[in-house]
């Protein structure tokens, strides 16, 4: 979807402030989000795409006001509720309702290192016909979804050279909104700086974006 998310070649933004040896978690309460997350993702009620869609969906006000981690508890509280884990009520009450059900977590601590040591791959061994070649150029589809796409908008619109293919990987844009998982092949396609910045980019620079089938159309 376009939103105030999707900053890449965006003007204005200010300098990236650089930490030297940045914590991995500022405070206590980042770390909790993130095992938070993970733990609830073991369940499988939604899927990574779902959780970045519902990350877009914050208001682009609040979005730019909140820190990383608030925006992932803020998405993460809103899933709980509209899959039925919790209620409304008990998110702003902090206490379970009385005589609510309740669910055995699927992530116990002793499971926490293998699950992660396993990862959550993404590739699919299924048959899935490429339309796209090495070395074919091709198009990124100008699209503006209502929803959740892997498709910058950078590129939308410019030509690029297909440089590698990964292979068959989940379709983002229908997982996130639980229309199952449509896998396609997801490429590298190279894009020169000057097709998308224009003439005062450098001539010899270029820029790898990862596209899938449904983003592209030949050149």
């Amino acid at each position: 979807m376009n939103g105030v998310h999707d900053m890449g070649g965006m003007q204005d933004m200010g300098p990236i402030q650089y930490e030297k040896s940045e914590p991995v978690f500022h405070e206590r309460w980042e770390a909790r989000t993130f095992a938070l997350a993970r733990a609830i993702a073991a369940w499988r009620k939604w899927s990574v795409d779902t959780s970045r869609y519902q990350r877009e969906l914050i208001a682009p006000v609040e979005y730019l006001r909140m820190s990383y981690y608030e925006r992932w508890l803020v998405a993460l509280t809103e899933l709980l509720v509209e899959t039925g884990l919790v209620t409304r009520t008990e998110v702003d009450s902090g206490k379970p309702v009385p005589g609510s059900p309740k669910s055995i977590p699927p992530l116990t601590a002793d499971k926490v290192l293998p699950w992660i040591a396993r990862g959550s791959p993404f590739n699919r061994e299924v048959p899935a016909v490429a339309r796209f070649t090495i070395g074919q150029k091709v198009r990124a589809r100008n699209m503006n979804p209502m929803t959740h796409t892997r498709l910058p908008r950078y590129a939308r619109g410019k030509l690029g050279t297909v440089a590698r293919d990964f292979g068959v990987f989940v379709f983002p844009d229908s997982s996130a909104v639980f229309l199952g998982e449509k896998p396609q092949h997801l490429y590298s396609v190279r894009f020169s700086a000057r097709e998308l910045w224009g003439d005062e980019a450098a001539p010899r620079d270029s820029v790898y974006v990862h596209l899938w089938d449904s983003y592209l159309e030949p050149a």
